[in-house]
């Protein structure tokens, strides 16, 4: 059997990695490099970026431990060429496409966008064609702009890669993680920063505990959060860049000298022709069914495409049922009810299973918490802020949720997702 995966990420690697050990004879077209946003400019850099404004912030208590000196000074240009030192020593470890094509997969990398034909052929920049029985989209997604006038004066969290200079001041508009981490990182770095959410609170998708007290953490930094926030239009000063927005109908501006959008992450359907293969999308994403299915049956969708989850982690899990269910028939369902997510902000964030509000919903539960002050390690390190929240239910003691905010959240929570 023919198999042609779209996209060279977690999900689409993963599903042509299982498609070929399944014996299907597979063509991975990457239309840049493989490794996708992840490695390229996701979770790896940004690690790294997270990882020197940490050091920055802790700094900042040196003398409560007895320590004398002052503040480090932000490289910028230092602190992101070792965030692409990073992402390159990510791709050369895992020797990414060599292993794929020792495997026997088809690897096709750096011919741009694939279209497609028909419902069983595609095209790249040149005019090379391939054919195949199915077809699993995993191309990913990007950030998105809002429609509003002054949109071009924007960044999104890609752009960050190209700053010169750290803005004395910044705006972020989304509160949702990428947001909060982005906010988070660059106020470390010194910025002031205004963080703007058109929810009434931050990260509206964790627990509304974790909410609360990430926003009452970043209140106590130099932040300014600013919940239900519509953001309007923008416009360039002689100051900077004015964000005009409204908050309960009243109208207000600020001045800052750089925005970025952290307002969602569409699927990259633009260039993909679907309407060649009849598939149909739905808010720039491709719905599937429960084996990660189309409208068209021998078309599947794995990963940020389907906009059920933007985690690398369901990416990966994603492409393996996908890739199964491609060349075995539709047998494996997903579910994504035990995927542990976690977020480098400061302080950190994490969680798996359902909040307490949905566990209500469906559950008689138990609700624990430990707070970290309580707990000697977190005090010595200078670090007393946060808590672990683990919901039962208490008829079978099964777990449902967990969520932690503080140092080591996401450590943490892989112990506990390995309990449910």
């Amino acid at each position: 059997m023919k198999l042609i995966v779209l996209g060279g990420g977690p999900a689409g690697m993963t599903a042509a990695l299982q498609a070929r050990e399944l014996h299907a004879e597979v063509t991975l077209l990457e239309s840049k490099r493989a490794g996708g946003t992840s490695v390229n400019d996701g979770p790896a850099p940004v690690r790294t970026l997270a990882r020197a404004a940490r050091l920055a912030r802790d700094a900042g208590s040196w003398e409560t431990f007895g320590l004398q000196g002052a503040r480090p000074h932000i490289d910028l240009a230092a602190v992101l060429a070792n965030a692409r030192r990073v992402a390159q020593y990510a791709h050369e470890k895992k020797h990414m496409a060599e292993y794929i094509r020792s495997t026997g997969v088809e690897l096709i990398e750096g011919v741009g966008p694939a279209h497609f034909l028909d419902q069983h052929r595609v095209q790249v920049a040149g005019g090379r064609t391939w054919q195949a029985d199915k077809i699993i989209i995993a191309v990913g997604g990007h950030g998105r702009i809002l429609p509003i006038p002054g949109a071009e004066l924007a960044l999104t969290y890609s752009d960050i890669w190209s700053l010169t200079q750290l803005p004395a001041s910044i705006a972020v508009v989304g509160g949702a993680a990428t947001g909060c981490q982005l906010a988070s990182i660059l106020e470390d770095f010194g910025c002031q920063v205004y963080l703007l959410e058109l929810a009434p609170r931050l990260i509206p998708q964790e627990d509304e505990d974790i909410a609360l007290a990430l926003a009452e953490a970043f209140g106590k930094q130099r932040m300014t959060v600013i919940t239900g926030a519509q953001t309007e239009h923008l416009e360039k000063t002689d100051s900077g860049i004015q964000l005009h927005y409204r908050k309960q109908e009243r109208p207000a501006s600020l001045t800052v000298g750089a925005v970025f959008f952290a307002t969602g992450w569409p699927g990259n359907v633009d260039s993909l022709n679907l309407a060649a293969a009849g598939v149909v999308t739905e808010r720039s994403y491709i719905p599937v069914n429960d084996h990660l299915q189309s409208n068209v049956p021998h078309i599947f969708a794995a990963g940020d495409i389907n906009g059920q989850s933007m985690l690398v982690q369901s990416a990966r899990y994603e492409g393996r049922i996908a890739a199964e269910n491609a060349v075995l028939g539709p047998y494996r369902r997903f579910t994504h009810e035990i995927v542990p997510s976690g977020s480098f902000t400061d302080p950190e964030y994490a969680s798996v299973g359902l909040t307490e509000a949905q566990a209500r919903q469906e559950y008689d539960c138990a609700v624990a918490v430990v707070h970290y002050d309580d707990l000697l390690r977190p005090v010595a390190d200078g670090h007393p802020d946060g808590f672990c929240k683990l919901i039962v239910d208490r008829r079978h003691r099964y777990i449902l949720g967990a969520h932690v905010i503080g140092e080591y959240s996401v450590e943490i929570i892989q112990m506990v997702a390995a309990c449910i």
